[in-house]
């Protein structure tokens, strides 16, 4: 392994083996359990379990924690839990002007967080501010970078925020930082954490929806996360929700996006130049703001049924910094699923979780851990 500048060496991942993996990934997810009930929720035999627990314990990945009644003989055994602290992660989330930081550890618990502007767009610079950022902390392991943006194999095929065309910014900020890296999609990696360390946790299906510059969504099925074969991710923001409403930037009318989108939001009204302007002249019962954020929250609907439909989750998150219109138009979002979603509304789990940056950047450094548990970074 390599090493960024000064004495800021990177603590290398042990090599393991298939199974060690297997066990590591099922405690880290699900919490301590013994080695009975590993053996048993993996159908593995307890001399393997056994075998591979004793190397993963002394490479300090897995401990013994404290002693637990689980049998019904009332014989006591030794929990093994992820203890955390043996590895550190870097995340990094890019927007178009700012970048934003966490560093974790194995849990994915954050440590400490940081935010600054981007020096400059251009993405040696980009790298070189990430290659900055790494050299502040000691002893990382690796480090994930998420964007919005499409991404295939670590390459940046396009961001619309940053202007990008073809970045190998895999490659290039494990040149510059000398850490294993990952790089993603942001809202893939938010869902992925989602499911191993947040709300949806142990759950074999899941959605997340995020709304706000632009309109983004993941998917859990059948206890994975959905990935295209050329790195797009799960797209359901032209869906048609008035074949007569406004224009979208796709030069089609109606979709949910010329609705949904805070730059398309803002364009149908002459008045409050940002976001949290025309929100509060909602609240205050404006009664052209509150048209457009019914039609935004109508379109949300339609957005969350479309989804519902798709795959019939467990739950579905939403968030974004957009998520505040939920709040002013919640009657119309709620008619719009139910114009649209086939199964009971009723039944449908919605989780509404508040917009922060720091969460995302979390979500980069578990996309690290995530790629390094499996193998792929």
């Amino acid at each position: 392994m390599t090493t960024t500048s000064g004495s800021n060496r990177a603590r290398e991942w042990p090599a393991l083996s298939e199974v060690a993996r297997q066990i590591l990934l099922e405690v880290l997810i699900h919490g301590a359990m013994p080695r009975s009930e590993i053996a048993a929720r993996l159908r593995l035999s307890r001399p393997t379990v056994t075998r591979a627990t004793k190397v993963l314990v002394l490479q300090g990945l897995l401990a013994e924690g404290g002693a637990q009644l689980r049998t019904p003989l009332g014989r006591p055994s030794e929990p093994l839990r992820v203890p955390g602290g043996t590895h550190r992660f870097l995340g990094v989330k890019l927007t178009a002007d700012r970048l934003h930081t966490a560093v974790v550890d194995l849990t994915a618990t954050t440590l400490e967080t940081t935010e600054e502007p981007l020096r400059s767009t251009e993405p040696r610079a980009v790298v070189a501010q990430i290659a900055r950022a790494a050299a502040r902390h000691a002893g990382l392991t690796a480090v994930g970078v998420t964007l919005g943006a499409h991404i295939h194999n670590g390459l940046v095929v396009h961001d619309a925020y940053l202007g990008w065309v073809d970045v190998p910014l895999k490659a290039m900020t494990a040149e510059a930082t000398g850490l294993s890296t990952a790089v993603d999609n942001d809202v893939q990696a938010l869902t992925a954490t989602e499911h191993w360390f947040g709300a949806g946790a142990g759950l074999n299906s899941m959605a997340v929806i995020t709304i706000g510059a632009g309109i983004g969504s993941g998917l859990i099925v059948d206890g994975g996360l959905v990935e295209g074969a050329h790195g797009l991710t799960p797209r359901f923001h032209h869906v048609l929700v008035d074949s007569n409403g406004p224009r979208c930037d796709c030069g089609r009318r109606g979709c949910v996006s010329s609705y949904l989108t805070e730059h398309m939001l803002l364009r149908r009204l002459d008045g409050p130049p940002t976001f949290a302007q025309a929100l509060e002249a909602a609240r205050a019962g404006d009664p052209d703001a509150r048209r457009v954020f019914n039609d935004a929250g109508y379109a949300l609907g339609v957005l969350i049924g479309t989804v519902a439909n798709a795959i019939d989750p467990q739950k579905v998150l939403l968030t974004g910094e957009g998520l505040p219109l939920h709040e002013v138009a919640s009657r119309r979002v709620d008619q719009g699923i139910e114009d649209t979603y086939e199964g009971d509304a009723g039944l449908l789990d919605l989780d509404l979780q508040p917009f922060d940056f720091r969460e995302w950047a979390r979500s980069s450094a578990a996309l690290a851990i995530k790629a390094t548990l499996r193998a792929t970074i």
